[in-house]
């Protein structure tokens, strides 16, 4: 995926098993970053940064969604063991990944692939403004209201 194309759609749970669609948040900047997998040191270094600037996110009129393939006990256990205040969506199997360009096979037997840490910034037409592949879990935070910034 890439700027100005449209995002794709997706309708997965949350971590209290309750559904959230790319549909329901029209209208609105969402911040859709993917993430290996929860309660690791890097997506916890992601994901406590993103907690702490939650407050600036949201006077940006944004909404922020984390997506792992991590079942939704597991995101739930996450975000209550470091208090997050974002919804983390449980995309078993890697299919939302996949179709956001998020997802790399592995190139070794057994060729098991994993979600790739990307995060998109998506306008409130539902189109990308902004991709930000590989990104550092640890300055990640200020990239992404650095980007909500600029964005119209």
């Amino acid at each position: 995926m890439n700027a100005g194309d449209r995002a794709p759609a997706f309708d997965l749970p949350d971590q209290s098993g309750e559904r959230i669609s790319l549909a329901s948040l029209a209208g609105k900047h969402v911040v859709l970053y993917f993430y290996p997998e929860a309660d690791t040191p890097g997506c916890t270094t992601q994901a406590c940064g993103i907690r702490d600037r939650q407050a600036d996110i949201t006077a940006l009129d944004a909404v922020t969604i984390g997506i792992s393939p991590d079942p939704p006990a597991k995101l739930r256990a996450f975000a209550d063991s470091y208090g997050l205040p974002f919804t983390l969506l449980a995309d078993e199997g890697g299919k939302v990944a996949r179709r956001y360009g998020a997802f790399k096979r592995g190139r070794r037997p057994p060729f098991r692939g994993e979600t790739q840490r990307t995060t998109f910034l998506i306008g409130p037409d539902g189109r990308i403004r902004h991709v930000f592949p590989g990104v550092d879990p640890s300055t990640h935070d200020q990239l992404v209201l650095d980007a909500l910034a600029a964005s119209p």
